[in-house]
């Protein structure tokens, strides 16, 4: 019951993240969202499954992980995304608006790694990119880093509370040592003081003794 409460929790924050990533323009949807957000979980529209269906039937083969541009810009690509593109007019707000679009998947938006296409164009490959798991890699990769960035700061918190620990030890064993100290000189001078009375004690004897003659 309490793995169960604990994935709700997890799937629920997951959505409350997506409904955040919706609320953005389309370029903003890149690394710093699907590094966040497992991508499994992201839906960019309302009708994600016809977009994939309709993108899979037309570009069956297309590679989507790196893009290459003659299949997005030349003639020849043109003619065949246009019929693809117009099926969502109306059902896809803004469908031919400009937006930029990442060539490979694995990197973040610089100049050198987008591409100026259609925005039903930009949803159709990044929720083939979804599905597909290709941007599932990116999550992952950024998931084990900060993985590691927190086994490294738990060490060196733990070094941190051992030289805590060391100094501690360090400052009981001399107070120890002082204590230790302190009784000897305290027995030391009981002993000197034991000393002296037995001397007196023999004085008053050997007076006592000369008055006795």
């Amino acid at each position: 019951m309490a793995a169960t409460s604990g994935t709700d929790e997890q799937v629920s924050g997951e959505l409350v993240s997506v409904a955040h990533a919706l609320s953005l323009p389309a370029e903003s949807y890149g690394n710093d969202l699907i590094s966040s957000v497992d991508p499994q979980f992201l839906k960019l529209t309302k009708v994600d499954d016809q977009i994939y269906s309709e993108f899979r039937k037309n570009f069956e083969t297309l590679r989507i992980d790196v893009l290459d541009p003659e299949e997005l810009k030349s003639e020849s690509a043109k003619e065949k995304w246009r019929p693809f593109c117009l099926k969502f007019n109306g059902i896809v707000e803004d469908f031919n608006y400009g937006t930029l679009l990442r060539l490979d998947c694995s990197q973040g938006y610089t100049e050198e790694n987008t591409i100026f296409a259609p925005r039903i164009q930009f949803f159709a490959i990044e929720i083939a990119r979804n599905r597909e798991g290709y941007n599932k890699a990116v999550y992952i990769s950024v998931q084990d880093k900060e993985g590691e960035k927190g086994v490294n700061n738990g060490g060196e918190k733990g070094a941190d509370n051992g030289e805590e620990e060391n100094t501690k030890n360090r400052g009981e064993k001399g107070a120890d040592s002082g204590e230790e100290k302190k009784e000897g000189i305290n027995r030391e001078d009981k002993t000197d003081k034991g000393g002296k009375k037995e001397k007196e004690a023999d004085k008053e004897i050997n007076k006592s003794g000369e008055k006795a003659m």
